[in-house]
């Protein structure tokens, strides 16, 4: 039983993610260069310290080797206190502009079946700033996902760095059972090439060893504390055994109960029907013990010490709170694939296609919800913990990059300050990764991984969208204000709204072919 269980979870998982096809071998890029100056930005450095500007950032090859303050605001640049350019190095003139470090998704699939064009989820990642990207349980397998992790190491594609994460159990030869197994299967895993390991749940007996293994290796972990096990074993046993992060936020609720043991399921509730699954999850928050009361505080404040790290995706749950903001969104027309939007539909079999009656009581359930979640994590954060920025797109009406700005957006509204917002974009996702020497904050010595916008986005998130935000002018003219300019990873210079324009052109081939038009669910 409790291998069928694992494996009924592993699937369900797995089986939306059909093999993607590789990104052509094509780096678009400029660079990178034997210098690299960045001329007379405003620097947001990822660290939670206020915007400093104009600055030059001097990058050498692929690292920063300097940051000089060369003026004022409102005030002429002394051209003398600029760093000088070496001969054969290229100057990129960002004056007025806002930089910060490269974003980090932590949780980001790459395609799958109902997105199968691999350079399609890059260049929509690339083109919202994302150089950096978690790939939660390898579901094209592993040996792609290494492949494509390689060469974008190498920059022979345009793609974020990838960090390989493993579903447990993945191409074990049997259902793995007993502990012994659980150690021998982390063991190989390692020797294959992750970089960590994605949990869905199994046995006590078999997580424990599993998680106390892959710790013991190196390793880092996830999980997504799936209900079937949840009763079993719930965060704070996969944070005792080492888990490094957890996803979502199933199996918290659970460790905060006090008058229960389990979810209080519906009667007639059948885990293989998502509409009885995210319809009784909209329920869960409530059901746990309330904010600041002692349960509570013991909890987050156990979590706390053991430095565990939470990554919410509080976007990919938004339909559950309004389905027709999240199957409206404007980027839908133009950038969403129709092997995609058709994955999206009600559907008895797509997993996260639930809407088979879904209405005003359960979004009014998952308000409530979002409410008791989000004070949970505000106030994690308050204490010392880290909270990182993941999306899960391809699921729900979520589209690669415009949803990872929406979790930016969804981390403003739980309570973090704009600065706070950017640092879970940036410098925890790379500590959480263990790669915070490298990336994660705009310091010398760091590999050039840069976000470049042209208008603030601490005074509004939304100008990280593709498509803008909308703006009206002094001349009262309505425009599209921001999307990124420029995405620089590892000293390679990408102009973003060039690879968001690649993305339609691919959208609107796929559309030809297959004689497509976008209409809203039940519309002939």
């Amino acid at each position: 039983m409790r291998a069928l269980i694992f494996l009924v979870l592993l699937c369900l998982t797995l089986s939306a993610q059909g093999q993607t096809i590789k990104a052509p071998e094509v780096k678009e890029g400029e660079g990178p260069y034997t210098h690299l100056i960045i001329r007379g930005v405003t620097l947001i450095n990822g660290t939670g310290a206020p915007p400093i500007g104009p600055v030059d950032i001097v990058v050498k090859q692929n690292r920063i080797v300097n940051i000089a303050q060369v003026g004022y605001p409102g005030v002429p640049i002394n051209e003398a206190r600029r760093p000088k350019l070496e001969a054969g190095g290229k100057e990129l003139d960002c004056t007025g502009m806002y930089m910060m470090p490269g974003f980090v998704d932590m949780h980001g699939h790459i395609g799958g079946g109902q997105a199968p064009i691999a350079e399609y989820v890059f260049k929509l990642w690339m083109a919202h700033g994302i150089t950096t990207i978690r790939e939660p349980s390898a579901g094209n397998g592993l040996d792609w996902v290494l492949d494509q992790k390689a060469k974008s190491a190498q920059n022979k594609i345009t793609a974020p760095r990838i960090y390989a994460y493993t579903a447990f159990g993945m191409g074990a030869k049997e259902p793995i059972v007993t502990a012994d197994q659980a150690r021998a299967w982390v063991i190989e895993n390692k020797n294959k090439g992750a970089d960590g390991i994605k949990f869905f749940g199994a046995s006590p007996e078999v997580m424990d060893a599993a998680i106390r293994k892959n710790k013991e290796l190196g390793l880092r972990s996830c999980t997504h504390h799936a209900q079937m096990t949840v009763a079993q074993w719930n965060v704070l046993n996969s944070a005792r055994a080492g888990l490094t992060s957890m996803e979502h936020w199933y199996g918290l609720p659970e460790a905060l109960f006090t008058n229960q043991t389990v979810q209080n399921f519906s009667l007639d509730y059948n885990y293989q029907n998502e509409m009885h699954r995210f319809g009784d999850a909209g329920t869960l928050w409530k059901q746990a013990a309330p904010p600041y009361s002692d349960h509570w505080n013991k909890v987050m404040n156990e979590l706390l010490e053991l430095k565990f790290t939470l990554d919410p995706t509080f976007n990919i749950y938004e339909a559950n709170r309004d389905l027709h903001r999240a199957r409206r969104a404007e980027w839908h027309e133009d950038y969403t694939l129709p092997t995609l939007w058709a994955f999206y539909q009600p559907s008895k079999i797509s997993h996260g296609s639930y809407w088979h009656a879904w209405g005003t009581e359960q979004e009014i359930q998952w308000r409530e919800n979002y409410r008791l979640w989000m004070a949970f994590v505000n106030e994690y954060k308050n204490r010392g913990g880290r909270v990182t920025t993941g999306s899960d797109s391809g699921f729900i009406f979520q589209l690669y990059g415009f949803a990872y700005i929406r979790e930016l957006e969804l981390l403003r509204e739980a309570g973090f300050h704009p600065l706070e917002v950017i640092r879970s974009a940036t410098l925890y996702g790379a500590q959480a990764l263990g790669v915070d020497k490298e990336i994660g904050s705009v310091e010398v010595g760091k590999l050039a991984d840069f976000v470049i916008v042209e208008e603030n986005p601490l005074s509004n998130l939304q100008t990280l969208y593709g498509t803008g935000a909308i703006k009206l002018t002094d001349d009262n003219k309505v425009v599209r204000a921001g999307g990124v300019k420029y995405t620089v990873k590892d000293g390679i210079i990408y102009d973003a709204k060039k690879l968001l324009a690649d993305v339609k052109k691919i959208v609107d081939e796929e559309k030809r072919k297959a004689g497509f038009t976008l209409k809203q669910p039940g519309i002939k």
